[in-house]
């Protein structure tokens, strides 16, 4: 059986692409929420089955244009809620709430994904950054982990939308004791190298990837989005200056800056 050759892509814009390159893989698809693409019936499925959901562009940065959507038990009948950057709006009624979004999102793709709900420091949610490079001699490494802790009342946590950079190890706490702690960070690295891997059997021009992730209640890790093109500077914040030294090292050896 002759194998598909990779793809020469070296950045992949497609938010799906990157899903669908990955979900084959057995072990790393029970890292990535239950994805689809966004019509009429996916919303009401996804909310039927999740409660909470994301509708997200299927192209696009720094979380422009990410919404929160809930579905709100109530006696008798349901409501729903839309969240985006910090407004929201409720509606009675299903058709209400699609119309909506619909009106949002018609220019373009958008996918809707299981929501997770994200752990808390002091009351803003955060997620983790998951920084993974081609090293010189060709291994894929992952060379740095980095929180980033959304603006009060914002959904996203990007940097560019409000949110804040914090050390892992800060976030952590309260939710995880020292050794917690230790086995999070060492299978969050494992994780980025193992999604690399699998991205880099499609696509072989691949350099490098950040993998956001969030942790729900009982620390387990789901890869919200893979970029293709992470931003190497938010790690400048890090008290460890080795670290953004090696990320950057590794950038300029593939050209990257």
């Amino acid at each position: 059986m002759r194998k598909n050759k990779p793809n020469n892509s070296r950045y992949i814009v497609s938010k799906w692409a990157k899903t669908q390159a990955v979900i084959p893989n057995r072990k790393l698809v029970k890292y990535i929420p239950e994805t689809r693409k966004l019509n009429r019936e996916s919303l009401r499925g996804m909310l039927d089955r999740h409660g909470m959901v994301y509708v997200k562009p299927n192209s696009g940065t720094y979380g422009i244009g990410v919404m929160r959507v809930e579905r709100l038990a109530g006696r008798g009948s349901a409501s729903y809620r839309c969240h985006i950057g910090t407004k929201i709006n409720t509606f009675t009624q299903y058709d209400d709430l699609y119309r909506h979004i619909a009106g949002l999102t018609r220019k373009r793709m958008y996918l809707v994904q299981k929501g997770i709900h994200l752990l808390k420091y002091q009351k803003r949610r955060f997620d983790l950054r998951v920084m993974v490079q081609k090293t010189p001699t060709g291994n894929w490494q992952t060379t740095g982990l980095i929180g980033r802790v959304a603006a009060p009342g914002k959904v996203v946590t990007n940097v560019h939308n409000g949110g804040t950079l914090k050390p892992v190890e800060v976030l952590l706490q309260g939710h995880a004791g020292s050794a917690e702690k230790s086995r999070l960070t060492s299978g969050l690295r494992s994780l980025g190298t193992s999604v690399a891997r699998q991205l880099h059997s499609k696509y072989g021009r691949l350099k490098e990837i950040g993998l956001d992730v969030a942790l729900d209640e009982k620390l387990h890790p789901w890869i919200l989005e893979i970029n293709t093109a992470p931003d190497p500077y938010i790690f400048r914040k890090l008290k460890d200056k080795r670290i953004f030294a090696r990320i950057y090292r590794y950038a300029k050896a593939y050209g990257r800056l």
